[in-house]
């Protein structure tokens, strides 16, 4: 941790795989239950139409068009890299078993250079059949299945319509950790009607599950949402950037020293996001927690023994 004062993805990856890797975020055309009617209509409050797929492929392309196309335009920056296939686009493990056995050696076989799948999903949409799939990934390559928790509240549960409750995330948890599959869990801070220790709360529950990487996000408004109608009829307050470092840094501090810090803060689209406006500046806001971690001499963990 010589540059950042918590475990990064980068440093990671660089370290497993002796190259820069970057992730080609695909949209391999999924749906969600929490859309078709199957748990609910309309999807979380905050969800975009693409499913918070708003940087992955076009949907009306192949995979291996999509994959082409993002690879190219990082190989700009990242000439030698390496890929992780990314299926980002709504809830990856929404189909059955043999079709997303198809799908995934289908994206491994995009390119040589493809060391490894990323999957997002929802922690009820992950039953024995799929976990048996993504267990024989994992014995093949490097895996990891991204779980949207967002909030350990059950309130904040209810009130962004994410269908499922906490004893569903951490059974499912639980069951894919059970397999050696590696996990990463989305947090979102900023819901108004959430305070300052109810967001430290949902970190200090991810300590004691057994999760490999986390991905902190602030919360976004953006346009064509529940959430972002909502708001421009009623704007709420939200946190400012001060806030969100100060809560950030806390959370870092509180994680399990060995769990890789994916993100930091998140990205919208510029022509969709309403507010915050400061999240568009987003290496402002990861320059911000760098340089007060630094200054402090506060690290990764350095809370999470005496919690």
């Amino acid at each position: 941790m010589a540059e950042k004062h918590y475990n990064t993805m980068n440093d990671f990856l660089r370290n497993t795989f002796g190259s820069k890797v970057f992730k080609v975020s695909l949209n391999a055309g999924f749906s969600c239950p929490n859309k078709d009617g199957t748990k609910g209509y309309g999807g979380c409050i905050f969800c975009s139409p693409s499913g918070s797929g708003d940087f992955a492929g076009d949907i009306g392309e192949t995979l291996a068009s999509q994959f082409k196309a993002i690879k190219t335009r990082m190989h700009e920056k990242w000439p030698e890299a390496k890929y992780i296939a990314y299926f980002q686009a709504n809830t990856n493990t929404y189909a059955p078993a043999d079709t997303l056995r198809t799908l995934y050696d289908k994206a491994l076989n995009l390119d040589e250079n493809v060391v490894g799948l990323s999957i997002g999903t929802r922690a009820d949409c992950v039953d024995e059949s799929v976990i048996d799939v993504l267990e024989s990934l994992h014995k093949r390559t490097y895996l990891q299945v991204e779980i949207g928790l967002q909030s350990m509240h059950e309130k904040t549960a209810k009130r962004i319509n994410r269908g499922h409750d906490l004893a569903t995330f951490d059974d499912a948890v639980k069951r894919l950790r059970k397999r050696g599959i590696n996990v990463v869990v989305h947090i979102i801070n900023g819901f108004p009607w959430e305070d300052k220790d109810a967001m430290l709360e949902t970190v200090d529950h991810l300590g004691n599950l057994d999760i490999q990487g986390i991905k902190i996000h602030m919360l976004h408004i953006t346009k064509n949402t529940a959430l972002g109608n909502e708001y421009l009829a009623n704007p709420f307050p939200l946190l400012t950037l001060e806030e969100y470092v100060d809560i950030t840094i806390e959370q870092i501090r509180r994680l399990h020293p060995d769990v890789i810090v994916q993100r930091v803060t998140g990205d919208a689209a510029k022509d969709d996001l309403i507010a915050p406006q400061w999240t568009l500046k987003k290496f402002v806001v990861m320059n911000e927690i760098d340089k007060r971690m630094r200054k402090e001499r506060l690290v990764q963990g350095d809370l999470y023994s005496s919690r």
